[in-house]
């Protein structure tokens, strides 16, 4: 390795001014220790435009071209030594060209979900293949939950086992107020309105309910996406207008969450959820399903409960359960996101995934 300490961080994700989550934090806090530590960093982003949040961080954003054709396009020769990726499809010619251009070390890192019943055959070959092909060309992969390290091994091939390690997502816990007062009856879904997020199945649930229980219950839901439009339409068909508030993106997340007594979650699919360790960081208990790194953060009926995705009735039932004050999280929530997965330490672990240059 050369005394080159320059790094490129390409990520597949858009930057938004009225969504600053987890991952932005994250984001800034990397580029501040990579400083520290004598790195020059810039950064690739797909889809999007550079607001004041990033305003010490080098970037390169563009709305008409993704991260990848970024670097490819703006950079060539040796410039970078060092080259992580984030929300990057694993095992891809594009890594085939960042070693072509210098050679760097090469951390990828895995954010994506798997379906729940695993892909189809078809896909499955193809990513065995992919693994043969290009694995080559990624020094260190890197999954946010044990769930995506496992499927990383299964996908591409267990001879990966070596260079592939965990590091959870973490969150900065000292921007989220707490819960301190149980709000009941008040949920909140914070959650891309898209198929496999499962809110689909959330309305049906509620339709479930008894008109009594119906009365009990308030939804806010947080985010936008191409399956809003036909929610709302569920909403109105079934009459539940009254227990359920679209509204829209927002940046204040870490202040409203403390005013719900749960999180919902009913996705099909997931990694390791952000939206999860916010909920607890602010005490807030969450109701999810035990699909993708989920079940490494929930223990069911300590810090919120789990039903199986997909299952409408169990859902419906547990809301009715809770309504009736049969079931409580009366414990802080809290600790664990602060003691084992806050900002801090996801920071350190990846910087000490980097080579000693």
């Amino acid at each position: 390795m050369s005394n080159r300490k320059q790094i490129a961080v390409i990520c597949n994700y858009e930057l938004k001014p009225d969504r600053i989550g987890g991952m932005d934090r994250f984001f800034v806090a990397y580029d501040d220790a990579c400083k520290e530590k004598g790195f020059q960093v810039d950064w690739f982003f797909s889809n999007c435009t550079l607001h004041n949040f990033f305003t010490n961080l080098t970037v390169y954003a563009s709305e008409e071209i993704s991260a990848e054709d970024q670097f490819l396009s703006k950079t060539t020769g040796s410039k970078y030594n060092i080259v992580v990726t984030h929300f990057l499809a694993l095992c891809t010619s594009f890594y085939k060209k960042l070693k072509e251009r210098s050679q760097p070390y090469v951390i990828a890192v895995d954010h994506n979900p798997r379906p729940l019943h695993g892909f189809p055959l078809k896909k499955r070959v193809k990513n065995k293949l992919k693994g043969r092909l290009y694995s080559q060309y990624i020094d260190c992969f890197v999954g946010v939950s044990q769930y995506t390290a496992d499927y990383i091994l299964q996908d591409y091939g267990g001879y990966l086992r070596k260079k592939t390690k965990v590091v959870y997502n973490g969150i900065d816990t000292s921007v989220y107020l707490k819960r301190t007062t149980k709000k009941w009856g008040k949920f909140i879904v914070a959650s891309h309105l898209r198929e496999s997020k499962g809110i689909q199945d959330l309305i049906e649930a509620v339709n479930l309910l008894s008109e009594e229980k119906k009365k009990l219950l308030k939804i806010d839901i947080f985010g936008v996406g191409p399956l809003e439009t036909r929610l709302k339409e569920i909403v109105r068909e079934y009459k539940l207008e009254p227990q359920f508030n679209f509204k829209g993106s927002t940046s204040n997340l870490p202040e409203l969450l403390q005013n719900y007594s749960f999180l919902l979650q009913p996705t099909y699919m997931e990694c390791f959820s952000l939206s999860i360790l916010e909920s607890l960081a602010a005490n807030v208990p969450v109701i999810t399903t035990p699909v993708g790194g989920n079940p490494e953060i929930i223990t069911n009926g300590k810090n919120g409960f789990l039903f199986p995705a997909g299952n409408i009735a169990a859902l419906s039932e547990l809301l009715e359960t809770i309504l009736d004050g049969e079931l409580n999280i009366s414990g802080d929530v809290s600790r664990l996101i602060e003691d084992q997965y806050n900002l801090k330490k996801m920071v350190d672990e990846h910087i000490n995934l980097l080579p000693c240059i």
